[in-house]
Parts: C-alpha cells; sequence; structure tokens
C-alpha cells in the first residue's frame, strides 16, 4: 500500500485557497444554475467523488480520506453536508448508508452504486465511475448551452428590435401621416394596423402568457402534463431527434454505471427509471421491468417501444449476447453524445445568419412601409 504524507498535502490545499482571489470569474461561470432542486449540484458531485476515488485507489482509508478532502471546505454549504456524512461514516455508517440519509441530496443510483462497491470491495472505482459520469454530464450540457446561446441571443436581440420599433418608432410616424392625410399604401396601413393591435393587446398579452406560464409550471409534475409535453417535443422538427437522443445518451450512461458496478439487471433499470424525468423513458422502463421478469430479454423488451431506435436495441443484443453490455452502453452513449454535438453546433452555424436575415428583412420592410408616404408625398408637390 503506497504511503501519502497527509501534512504536506495539507499545506499545498491550505496555500491554493489563501492565494485563490475572492471573486473568480472562472469558477462563477462553472458554477451549477439550479431553481429549486434540493439536490447537490453536478459540479460539486464530480469533485467530491473524483477527489475521494484518487485517494481510496492511492491507499488512503477513507476517514483520512474525508479530512483530506474536506481541508479548504469547511466554511461551505456543501462543505457542512460533506462535514455531516463524515460524521456518519465515524460513527459506523457506511459511506451508501451516510448518502441514503442525505436523501433529499444525492439520488438513488447513486447510492445503490456506492453500496455495492462497499461490497465489492471496489469502492474507488465505483467512485471514479460516478466522477466520469457527471463529468462527461456536465460537459455535454456544456456543449449544448455554448452552441445554442448565441442564436438565441441574436434572436431576442432581433425581437426586441422589431418590438421596440412597432411600439415606439411606427406610431410617431404615424402621427406625421394623420396629420397629412391621404390614402396610406396598403404595406403601410398594414404596418399601422400591427402597431396598434399591438399597443392595445401588449399587456393582455402578457399576462395570459403568464398565467399560461404558472399554469404549466404548476402542472409540471403531473401525469398528463408529462406525457403532453414529451409527445410534443419528440415531435418537433430536428429538435425533436435531438432531445430524443440526449435523454438515450443519458440513458446509456447511467446504465453503463451501473452494469459496470455489478448492479442486478432488473434493480439497474429500476434505478433508472427512479432517475429519470421524462415520461417515454419512466413508462416504458416500467413495462420492460414486468417482461423481463416474465422472462423476456432486455433488447426485446426495449425493441416494444417506438422509443429506441433499432440500431441501439441491436447493439443492446449483441452486449447481452456477449455480455459486454456495459462495454456496448459505453459506446451507445458516446455515439449518441458525438451526434447531439454535431447537430447542436450544426443548428447553431445555421441559424446564426438566417436569424440576422430575418431581422434585416422585417426592419428593412418597416422602414419601407414608414417611409414610402413620404416619398409619395414628396412626388405631389
Amino acid at each position: 500500500m503506497s504511503q501519502i504524507d497527509i501534512s504536506s498535502y495539507k499545506k499545498k490545499k491550505a496555500v491554493s485557497s489563501e492565494k485563490a482571489p475572492s471573486f473568480d470569474l472562472l469558477a462563477l461561470l462553472n458554477k451549477d444554475i439550479s431553481f429549486g432542486s434540493k439536490q447537490l449540484g453536478d459540479r460539486k458531485k464530480e469533485e467530491f467523488y473524483i477527489e475521494l476515488s484518487m485517494l481510496l485507489l492511492s491507499g488512503v482509508d477513507l476517514k483520512t480520506a474525508f479530512e483530506l478532502v474536506l481541508i479548504d471546505q469547511k466554511k461551505t454549504k456543501e462543505g457542512q453536508l460533506f462535514h455531516e456524512i463524515r460524521e456518519q461514516v465515524l460513527q459506523g455508517d457506511p459511506l451508501s448508508e451516510a448518502l441514503r440519509k442525505k436523501r433529499g441530496k444525492f439520488s438513488d443510483y447513486e447510492y445503490y452504486s456506492i453500496q455495492i462497491g462497499e461490497e465489492t470491495g471496489k469502492l474507488g472505482e465505483v467512485l471514479k465511475e460516478l466522477a466520469d459520469y457527471y463529468k462527461n454530464k456536465i460537459a455535454q450540457r456544456r456543449k449544448i448551452i455554448s452552441a445554442l446561446t448565441y442564436p438565441l441571443i441574436v434572436l431576442c436581440t432581433s425581437m426586441g428590435a422589431v418590438f421596440f420599433m412597432l411600439k415606439f418608432v411606427v406610431p410617431m410616424f404615424a402621427d406625421v401621416f394623420t396629420r397629412f392625410g391621404g390614402e396610406l399604401p396598403w404595406i403601410t396601413g398594414f404596418i399601422l394596423d400591427v402597431s396598434n393591435f399591438l399597443d392595445q393587446t401588449f399587456w393582455w398579452a402578457m399576462l395570459f402568457f403568464a398565467v399560461i406560464a404558472f399554469g404549466l409550471y404548476s402542472s409540471r409534475k403531473k401525469v398528463w402534463y408529462r406525457k403532453w409535453s414529451s409527445t410534443i417535443l419528440l415531435k418537433l422538427p430536428v429538435a425533436g431527434d435531438i432531445i430524443r437522443k440526449i435523454h438515450l445518451a443519458r440513458f446509456a450512461n447511467t446504465m453503463r454505471l451501473l452494469v459496470s458496478t455489478n448492479t442486478p439487471l432488473l434493480q439497474a433499470i429500476q434505478l433508472v427509471r427512479q432517475m429519470s424525468d421524462f415520461y417515454p423513458i419512466q413508462q416504458s422502463l416500467l413495462q420492460t421491468e414486468d417482461l423481463i421478469l416474465h422472462g423476456e430479454s432486455l433488447h426485446n423488451s426495449l425493441a416494444k417501444f417506438d422509443f429506441y431506435p433499432g440500431k441501439i436495441v441491436q447493439l443492446i443484443k449483441v452486449g447481452e449476447e456477449v455480455n459486454r453490455l456495459d462495454f456496448f452502453f459505453d459506446k451507445i452513449a458516446t455515439q449518441l453524445t458525438e451526434e447531439v454535438e454535431y447537430k447542436t453546433s450544426t443548428i447553431s452555424t445555421v441559424l446564426e445568419p438566417l436569424i440576422i436575415i430575418f431581422l434585416g428583412l422585417v426592419v428593412g420592410l418597416i422602414l419601407i412601409a414608414m417611409y414610402l408616404p413620404m416619398f409619395q408625398m414628396s412626388n405631389s408637390f
């Protein structure tokens, strides 16, 4: 067993924490954003699992590993949580049981994975697998967000510019046209009608959308809403395929993690179903459990649902035949993630010029509609 100089490790962490600036822009950008979620952030979980697994795989006992991991986290909210877990471990509880007592912060599949790691003597390997899982999940989310952020900013800016012109600029021209009188071109009349309609219904429209948004948010956990929303999302052109692949990649990645820790297949499916919030996956896995209990194989069970593409079902079939499900789930997750990243980057590249062209056409149309009557009036003199 390798020996580690704990005192020097503590000094290094202490020095690094002292040199850290009071405001770290990089840390702010890397911070997880959650709205009302009680679970610990993915970033914190990744850091916790990777540090703990590194120390355990180096031969450090769990008690000492906790001391090293918690050196610079004493005053943070997450640090207090980890200190409470450490106290539970020191009192004799297994790490998995300590996490289970913080049920709102950690998921069931983390608890069962760590429990299996403890029973098989492979806790370090399991923690490393969990760290890799959250690392891949964070990387996928960031790539998608980075690919779509600029087009969304351009789109919002474009809509804001069009709204400003219709709400404030067009009414100024309307006053001028009223003073001079005369018949207006049809395009000018159309723009003025749109501006008047927007001015009269703007606050009512905002109230309507606010009520709809509140109603949907309040019903987000109800079965009818989850079924209805998932059906609509999957039928969206281009975006529906991306959403399907994102959830399939998460399914495959989680199954890989559980199968690689020797979790029984039926229990792994139950855990994936419990952690998934996507209705098609939950319902299909619920029925898959029953089919497997009646003797069906995993690939035959999944093949009964349109949500799972035939190619993925065939790869799972091969994995079952050669007893390498973890390997094939890893390949499926990697392939789907790459496809999602490629499609989102392509959409981002295509949307940017389209949005700019759309903005130019709309603004140009409004300007032509406003100046055309002036040209006509100048020619009449």
